[in-house]
This record gives structure tokens, sequence and C-alpha cells, in this order.
């Protein structure tokens, strides 16, 4: 009876031996699924963390673009109105030089009018007062034409 009882106390110890062992290895495992785990969830922060940044960078990219593009639009439209700008003050210069031509053009009719008018004897002196007075309010006009042309051709 004595040995029957140090053999079930032997089997006794070693059923709670095995089941320490048990919860031992059960512990471990557990704790090597929670390191898994915890990697696992770490490589996924990570992945996060990356495509954030990469999104973050193509934003940025994207604003500078932008930022490039209205620099290149803005200095179109200045090199546009810098180009309409010349062409306004050509013009300018154009009608003025064609302005003076006009009146240059109307003193010499009047004057080879006058002069028929003397040779044949139709004018009176009053139409030949007349005709000087138009031609030096021409003549005035041309200065001030001229005048104003030199003004344009140093804004060139």
């Amino acid at each position: 009876m004595k040995n029957v009882i140090i053999f079930l106390a032997f089997i006794l110890a070693l059923s709670v031996k095995a089941q320490v062992v048990d919860s031992t290895m059960v512990v471990q495992d557990s704790i090597a699924q929670q390191a898994l785990d915890l990697e696992a969830e770490k490589a996924k922060i990570e992945k996060i963390e990356a495509q954030e940044k990469a999104q973050k960078k193509a934003e940025k990219e994207l604003a500078q673009a932008e930022k490039a593009q209205k620099k290149a639009e803005k200095a179109q439209k200045k090199a546009e109105k810098a180009a309409k700008k010349k062409q306004k003050l050509a013009d300018a210069i154009s009608s003025k030089k064609k302005s003076i031509a006009k009146e240059e053009s109307k003193i010499d009719k009047l004057n080879v009018k006058m002069a028929k008018g003397k040779q044949k004897g139709k004018l009176s002196p009053e139409d030949i007062n007349k005709m000087n007075i138009k031609i030096e309010k021409s003549k005035v006009q041309i200065a001030k034409d001229k005048e104003k042309l030199n003004k344009l051709m140093n804004k060139q």
C-alpha cells in the first residue's frame, strides 16, 4: 500500500509538472504570437507612414507645379501686355506721321490753289488772307504733331 501511495504521488507530481510545463508553453506561445502581432502592426504603421509621406510629397510637387504654371502664365501675360503696349506705341507713331503728311499735303494744295488764283487774278485779298490763316493753322498743327511724334519716338 505504501508503494501504491508513493506511485500515486509520483504520477500526481508528474501531471502537475506537465501542467506547469504546458501552461508555460502556452504563455510562451502567447508571447511569441504577441511579438509577431506587434511586428505586423509596426509594419502596417510604417507602410501607412510611407504612404502618407509619399502623398505629402506628391501634393507638394503638385503645388510647386501649379505655382510654376501660374508664374509662367503671369510672365506670358506680362509679355503680351508689353507687346500690346509696343504695338500701340507703333500705331500712335504711324498715326502722327500720317497726320503730319496730311497737313503738309493740305498746305501744298492751299499754296497751289493760291498761286493759281493769284495768277488768274480770281482771288480777293480776303480770300488770300483766309488761305494764309488756314496755312498758318496747318503749320501750327504740324509743329504740335512733330512735338508729339518726338515724345513718342523717345518712348520707343
